[in-house]
């Protein structure tokens, strides 16, 4: 097996199985068709494995492929880490970072608190992800990230920032409509927004609320906070949210505050080879202060 095989063969591997074909890899990457079906040809060739197989659904991945998934991805972090690594290089707060953030704290928290940090250092670049998934650190997926649980891995930076509360809210124009919940009981008569897929996470806010916040119970459901978010202020039901973002709205009312209190730690984190790189200690202090401007 060759073992000096070339990171562009790999590359344009990673773009077919996103893609599901030689076209779509290549509009994706920015390179002729042929080039990517090459490249594949070269990689199989060097791998003495199979890697795809055609159908009329397109490409589909062979178990040889679905296994090397995985190390190709990183390879593709580490590639970008790279690259950031290099537009930082020289005097100053320059370069990219790339921060990652569940959806409502990277759409309603964050822009503000990153506008300051540019108008500070117009040098410095933000690739922003926005992803409830948790981004791996370690094989650099995302410089730093604003989690909200206690990082587990070693070799991390992480500042706790403090507690966010999460709580029940609705629309004024709702309860005008269906009347208010004065118990955790209640709950059942009105129509509940909450997620699609159960996790550990949400069953955990299940129990919490003597298991009336359940999927089964849910009229709206949908796996994205933002569609939550919205939908609570468009007056479709009730849902759970930020208390602190829904203090910004006055037409919201919170709802069995005592009953209904979730709190979530909030921390800052990034590898800890970054600490003394100037564009992400910079980032990193910004994030730290803003969040806890957001969580005061």
């Amino acid at each position: 097996m060759a073992t000096d095989i070339g990171w562009e063969l790999y590359r344009s591997f990673l773009g077919v199985l996103q893609e599901g074909s030689l076209s779509g890899a290549a509009r994706a990457l920015g390179v002729a068709q042929p080039t990517v079906g090459r490249h594949i040809a070269a990689l199989e060739q060097a791998l003495k494995l199979p890697l795809f197989t055609r159908s009329q659904a397109g490409l589909l991945p062979t178990e040889a492929a679905l296994a090397l998934r995985s190390d190709a991805e990183a390879m593709a972090s580490t590639a970008a880490a790279l690259q950031r690594t290099a537009s930082s290089q020289g005097e100053g707060v320059r370069g990219t970072v790339r921060v990652t953030a569940s959806e409502i704290i990277g759409v309603e928290v964050l822009p503000p608190i990153l506008t300051r940090l540019r108008a500070r250092y117009p040098d410095l670049k933000i690739e922003l992800l926005l992803s409830n998934r948790v981004q791996d650190l370690l094989h650099r997926e995302a410089d730093i990230a604003v989690r909200m649980l206690r990082p587990q891995q070693e070799l991390l930076v992480a500042r706790r920032i403090g507690t966010v509360e999460l709580g029940l809210h609705a629309h004024q124009r709702y309860l005008e409509q269906h009347g208010t919940p004065r118990s955790l009981a209640d709950l059942a008569q009105h129509a509940l927004i909450g997620f699609d897929t159960e996790t550990p996470f949400i069953r955990s806010i299940g129990k919490s609320l003597q298991g009336v916040f359940k999927r089964d119970n849910f009229a709206l459901r949908s796996d994205s906070d933002l569609a939550h978010w919205a939908l609570i202020q468009a007056g479709a039901g009730i849902g759970i949210c930020q208390v602190a973002l829904a203090r910004r709205k006055p037409e919201l009312v919170r709802l069995l505050p005592e009953q209904a209190s979730l709190p979530l730690e909030t921390w800052i984190t990034m590898h800890e080879n970054l600490r003394h790189s100037p564009r992400c200690r910079a980032t990193f202090d910004a994030l730290v202060e803003g969040l806890q401007q957001h969580i005061a």
